[in-house]
């Protein structure tokens, strides 16, 4: 499989730059709801269903409907749940795994575990800390499903692939985590009230919270992740609505002709095709783009004015279905690049604005296990 080649890819060139001997613990980030099924051998049976893909079978969806309780992440057909059920039906299955926990098995982990990020889509009780009734109910057999851990503890000592290639045997495999989460720990941020948007394809947005938010008709969920919740939501506004209606190549070019100090306040609400999930929720919400100025410069404006004011919406929403006021506000993705959009965000938000410590989620898969060990070491 794909993913395990460029594993071991990047394992190999690792051990030819560094001592593995130096390793205290191993944890690995996924994409949220990313399903394979495997066999007893543990070998992939050849279901595999992507984060973005629907569960084929509708009927298996609104199975989960009727069974879940209100609230639950596992309902839509973007769940990991139903992704789960369909696969587990196949002939010769033996256990449904995330992306991360496959990862983390053909490593040397041993046994079936997952962590509670990964699990939440697939029907995971955070209260429970249990896989829950009403999912045999729905048609899910728990016995196929991973023993779960709470994200970055440590599971077992190290075995296996890496073992073999010189990772210490007094190092632990530790719960990993979605890469979302693993994206929000990397920027830095640590504190109720941090916030970090994620600006690539879609405009992402996390904010930390002392409580869990959870708002199915808007697709708000959260995270529990070290001492805090991390909720977020995600509008279908973003970079595929630049790239089309803009291009790639112009971005530079028509940013020059911002200008952030004077807002043209034309109300755009920049999508390519009906349909919003946050922070409106109405799958046949229509895109505003017009009255279209005929100067390019301004109409490249209006969309970023657009896409700010979606932004800070957003986190008006977070913070009326009960998350903190916002503390401070970092941005990954690549329309951080962009000063003049990052410019008007930062007078939109109202707050302090920081740069990321890191754009890479395996930096903030890191941070966990290091926070767990600093506190066993405590």
């Amino acid at each position: 499989m794909a993913w395990w080649a460029r594993v071991r890819e990047a394992v190999e060139a690792l051990k030819d730059q560094v001592d593995l001997a130096s390793v205290r613990g191993v944890a690995v980030d996924g994409t949220s709801g990313t399903v394979l099924a495997i066999d007893k051998y543990q070998a992939p049976t050849g279901g595999v269903l992507m984060y973005n893909d629907p569960c084929p079978d509708a009927d298996i969806v609104k199975r989960i409907s009727k069974h879940a309780p209100q609230g639950s992440a596992a309902v839509g057909a973007n769940s990991g749940l139903a992704r789960a059920i369909f696969l587990a039906r196949e002939v010769g299955v033996d256990g449904v795994l995330h992306q991360a926990d496959w990862i983390l098995m053909m490593l040397g982990c041993p046994g079936r575990v997952s962590d509670e990020n990964n699990a939440l889509k697939s029907g995971y009780d955070l209260l429970l800390q249990d896989w829950p009734d009403w999912i045999e109910t729905a048609g899910m057999d728990r016995a196929k499903l991973p023993e779960v851990f709470r994200a970055g503890k440590p599971i077992a000592k190290m075995d296996g692939y890496l073992k073999d290639r010189g990772v210490p045997g007094s190092s632990f495999f530790h719960a990993g985590t979605t890469d979302g989460c693993a994206s929000f720990l990397a920027t830095g941020a640590s504190d109720i009230g941090d916030a970090v948007t994620a600006l690539g394809s879609t405009i992402v947005l996390k904010l930390a919270s002392s409580e869990p938010i959870s708002s199915p008709q808007f697709g708000v969920y959260s995270h529990r992740v070290g001492k805090f919740w991390l909720a977020g939501g995600a509008s279908n506004s973003g970079g595929n609505v630049l790239k089309a209606l803009i291009g790639d190549d112009r971005l530079e070019e028509l940013t020059a002709r911002v200008d952030p100090r004077r807002p043209l306040g034309l109300d755009f609400y920049p999508l390519l095709t009906p349909g919003e999930r946050f922070p409106v929720s109405d799958p046949s919400f229509q895109p505003r783009l017009a009255p279209a100025p005929a100067d390019e410069g301004k109409f490249f404006q209006a969309i970023l004015e657009g896409m700010t004011d979606i932004e800070r919406r957003g986190y008006q929403l977070l913070q009326e279905l009960g998350g903190p006021a916002l503390k401070s506000l970092r941005t990954v993705g690549g329309g951080a690049r962009n000063s003049a959009w990052s410019e008007m965000r930062a007078e939109a938000m109202g707050v302090e604005t920081l740069p990321a410590r890191s754009v890479e989620a395996a930096v903030g898969a890191a941070s966990l296990v290091l926070d767990n060990l600093d506190n066993q070491d405590a």
